[in-house]
């Protein structure tokens, strides 16, 4: 039989080396990653290769059942089993139904709103944004059993450790499990388990079905660069047929208050109910898929209802596969081939290979219609294949319906689709043979992007079910190009069951008393906002602060201690302040200098954002600056409006948090006093438009606030109201409070901020001496005049122009974290504004100049300079420059500058 990590190892040289079953459960792909080139394929995971629902489910109801031997029933009763977004999200659960006495949770990515977050860490692999952990029940990490953590490979061990470092300082308990499919640790990372246990004080167990490791010779990383970047221009993509029939929608009759899967918690009395109604839901999946799950009945008449594609429906332009010995099988029955080599299909230990997507079988040539009474009768024909494909996160309520399916008799694979790019390469010695790319359809709150099938495609499948929550039937889903239209280009016939997705009941947040004590709760009652000269050096009538005042808190703590803190999930950036940057006299004379080149630029900018939303927003609108980038703006942009057109616009500054959302006391604030109508959210510029699509989830369940938001730059492309789209230097961005009121960033922690607070932020009188924030106010204001013209001119144009988003930047800052091997959008900081902010407060890795942009650089050069950090310049890039904060920063293992960088 051929392996499926055949190819990659006789490219690069690459050895799997380990147990025996090994490469019966893992194949080999690539991808682009400067560290990293090679990437393990299960088998048995039911994510990128599609494979029997029952090995998937059984391969970690296996392992759970060894967890509890391991434990004991008492113990296994107290535990709490964790698994990983998203691809171990099925795998925990089944090694919890395993375990039979606990509860399941899994990490996700999808922030619910109104959901305390219980945990949260960072991934170094990751593809997409932070883990977050939101139990419905807050105490439910909060005992002190034994935790489960699952995941589907143990290489380096840093997301697992992460994880348990970060629950142990809240959540402190005496032993750890950890669960893998495979253990493939190098032998420099076998001793790093024990020690960490010594370290943290507990007993830490692994559990893994098969352990091993790759061994990768001198060079493998160029060589495997070098390959993508051959195969990339050549990926394959099937060739697409005429849809045979529209996609159908099944009602599954999902129970009601049953979780979709493990995002806020499943319990054993969720798993009991779940399997009462799968016979049923498995019911209305086959009525839908019209077919009878038994070959005996099957002729070729039935088959044709399918499409047949069982009978030889292989799609144009993909090769037949090979057989596991090499050569071409006959054609045969594709169950009867594994029975007559005496072993059930797909059997996941089989030695020498890891299992292949199956692809349909030929059809033989038909000799003409033979006289009446001289025709054959009509030959059994094999069981139609059905593929049940899960949604990213959603795995194990799809893998369930596909057990359902299987115990019924019928022929089921079953894999999910992913956010991780992966090369295809149509070879049988290669693990990922084909790759649908649709665009994401769940509104994720990380922005939008591409996402993945592979090995669907050319399969052979007869029929698809596809499965999602009903937060992902959205119109993305049923697009153009939009994954339906994908499999319906495919597959003969495809079926659309949408589960409800779960809405928890929202309790009361819930602290072990070692840790950080909630803040009591106040009265409801709001106070007035804060202004200059008590609070801010701004003028009264200039803003009013929609904030509580921390200046007495000590929250300031050393740049390297919170960005280790940050990427290992153990706090939250918004719960504490970087030490405030003092400019050294060299920089404040580029400060200076940047504002005397840029100030009427950033006037035409400041007019023509305003009269844009004088006139498509509100003749007489409230202007909120999200702060404190966008409060320069707020105040330039109503100073405008009282120059131009003797306006007196209110403004106010809000906090609004990644991940955490926007302060809902302060829009509170404003609807009691304002027509939320007439309220217009300002920002300084878009990067990547996190913040932007963060505003829009957080006020949806406000009436009458627009999520639009004006800004004066906007080189992203994610707004509709914007001053330019260029990427230019904004001089309130190369310096922090001291050119913004001498306010610190907003600040959000629970000891701090109770529910009827607003969030907080610190007015440092002491820097007054260093303050140039009215300075430069009256800078830019004093070139109004000059540009008034310009702006009337730039306005007409824009009213007139298609400015609908594009996003172009998010597609930008997803490539930049794959090429540079980050995984990880949120530590790519695009724009001349965000390149500045890591330089001045995170661990910075290097910053990516476009060629020809040295004018607006000088100090981003100067920081990078006196940080240590390198400078790339590079052609074809969106943005002026792009800041990378260090993707894997931790002091110990990269020293407090930051500069050195880890290899994994």
């Amino acid at each position: 039989m051929v392996w499926t990590g055949t190819w990659v190892a006789e490219r690069l040289g690459v050895e799997l080396i380990g147990d025996e079953e090994l490469p019966a459960l893992l194949g080999l792909a690539l991808r682009r990653n400067p560290k990293r080139a090679h990437l393990l394929v299960s088998s048995v995971l039911g994510k990128h290769v599609p494979q029997r629902p029952a090995v998937v489910y059984g391969s970690g109801l296996a392992l759970g059942r060894r967890v509890r031997e391991l434990l004991g029933d008492e113990e296994a009763a107290r535990s709490v089993v964790l698994g990983y977004a998203e691809t171990a999200t099925a795998l925990g659960h089944a090694v919890a139904d395993g375990l039979g006495l606990a509860p399941y949770l899994h990490s996700t990515r999808r922030p619910v709103a109104g959901v305390a977050r219980a945990g949260g860490f960072e991934e170094s692999h990751s593809h997409a944004t932070s883990h977050l952990l939101l139990p419905e029940d807050p105490k439910l990490l909060a005992g002190d059993g034994p935790l489960v953590l699952v995941d589907d490979e143990f290489s380096t061990g840093n997301t697992v450790l992460n994880t348990i470092r970060a629950l142990h300082e809240r959540y402190p308990r005496d032993r750890y499990v950890v669960v893998a499919l495979v253990d493939m640790r190098s032998a420099a990372d076998l001793g790093r388990l024990d020690a960490f246990a010594t370290e943290i004080g507990a007993r830490v167990d692994l559990i893994a079905g098969a352990a091993g490791t790759v061994r990768l010779p001198d060079g493998v990383l160029e060589k495997g660069q070098a390959l993508v970047a051959e195969h990339e221009r050549a990926t394959p993509v099937p060739h697409p047929r005429a849809p045979r029939e529209a996609p159908v929608r099944v009602e599954l009759d999902w129970p009601a208050g049953l979780p979709d899967g493990g995002r806020h918690g499943f319990t054993p009395d969720h798993r009991d109910h779940l399997e009462e109604a799968l016979p049923g839901m498995a019911g209305k999946l086959a009525e839908a898929l019209g077919g009878r799950p038994d070959a005996q009945g099957q002729t070729e008449e039935t088959t044709a209802a399918w499409g047949g594609a069982a009978q030889g429906g292989a799609e144009q332009g993909l090769q037949r596969p090979v057989a596991r010995g090499g050569a071409q099988q006959p054609e045969q029955p594709l169950n009867r081939r594994a029975e007559q080599a005496g072993q059930a299909p797909d059997r996941p230990a089989e030695r020498g290979g890891a299992q292949q997507a199956e692809q349909p079988e030929q059809a033989p040539d038909r000799p003409a219609t033979p006289p009446a009474g001289l025709r054959p009768r009509p030959r059994p024909r094999p069981r139609p294949r059905i593929l049940v494909l899960g949604f990213e996160e959603l795995m194990y309520a799809p893998l369930r319906l596909g057990t359902a399916l299987e115990d019924a008799g019928h022929d089921v694979r079953y894999s999910t689709t992913t956010r991780s790019p992966v090369l295809a390469v149509d070879d049988p010695g290669y693990a990922i043979r084909t790759r649908l790319v649709f665009p994401a359809h769940d509104d994720p709150a990380d922005g939008p992007g591409e996402r993945y099938a592979y090995n669907v495609a050319g399969a052979g499948f007869d029929a698809v079910v596809l499965v999602v929550d009903s937060a992902a039937d959205t119109p993305a889903l049923h697009a153009q190009d939009g994954l339906l239209a994908q499999l319906a280009a495919h597959i003969p016939r495809v079926v659309l069951a949408v589960i409800p997705s779960y809405t928890p009941t929202v309790t009361p947040t819930v602290t072990p008393t070692d840790s950080v004590t909630e803040a009591p709760e106040r009265s409801s009652m709001l106070p007035e906002p804060l202004r200059g000269p008590a609070f801010s050096s701004y003028a009264p009538e200039e803003v009013g602060w929609l904030l509580q005042d921390l200046s007495d808190v000590e929250l300031e703590a050393p740049t390297e201690e919170r960005e280790e803190a940050i990427q290992s999930g153990g706090a939250h950036y918004a719960e504490s302040l970087p030490v405030e940057y003092q400019p050294s006299e060299r920089y404040q004379e580029l400060f200076q200098a940047a504002l005397e080149s840029s100030a009427a630029r950033m006037a035409r900018a400041v007019g023509t954002v305003t009269e844009t939303v004088l006139a498509e927003r509100s003749a007489r609108p409230v202007l909120v600056s999200l702060a404190r980038a966008g409060t320069p703006v707020g105040v330039l942009m109503r100073r405008w409006a009282q120059a131009r057109h003797g306006l007196d616009l209110p403004h106010y500054a809000v906090s609004i948090v990644r991940g955490r959302g926007i302060d809902a006391n302060a829009l509170r604030w404003l609807a009691a006093h304002h027509d939320p109508a007439d309220v217009v959210f300002v920002d300084g510029w878009t990067g990547k438009g996190a913040i932007t699509r963060e505003l829009a989830e957080a006020i949806k369940e406000c009436e009458g606030f627009d999520p639009e938001i004006a800004v004066l730059a906007d080189p992203g492309s994610c707004v509709r109201t914007y001053g330019t789209r260029e990427d230019f230097l904004i001089p309130s961005a190369c310096l922090n409070s001291t050119v913004s009121g001498l306010i610190s960033r907003t600040v959000l922690r629970s000891d701090l901020v109770g529910p009827n607070d607003f969030h907080g932020a610190k007015f440092y009188r002491e820097l007054a001496e260093a303050d140039v924030s009215v300075a430069f106010l009256d800078a830019v204001a004093a070139r109004f005049d000059e540009v008034a013209a310009s702006v009337d001119t730039d306005v007409k144009e824009l009213l007139a122009a298609d400015r609908t988003p594009t996003w172009e930047g998010w597609a930008a800052v997803e490539r930049i974290s794959e090429e540079y091997g980050i995984h990880d959008v949120n530590l790519v900081k695009p724009g001349v504004g965000e390149t500045t902010r890591v330089l001045l407060r995170r661990v910075p890795w290097k910053i990516l100049a476009k060629r020809g942009a040295e004018a607006d650089l000088a100090h981003v050069r100067l920081l990078a300079e006196q940080r240590g950090v390198p400078v790339e310049v590079v052609d074809e890039l969106p943005y002026s420059c792009v800041g990378l904060i260090h993707p894997q920063y931790t002091r110990g293992a990269t020293g407090a500058d930051g500069k050195a960088v880890v290899s994994q």
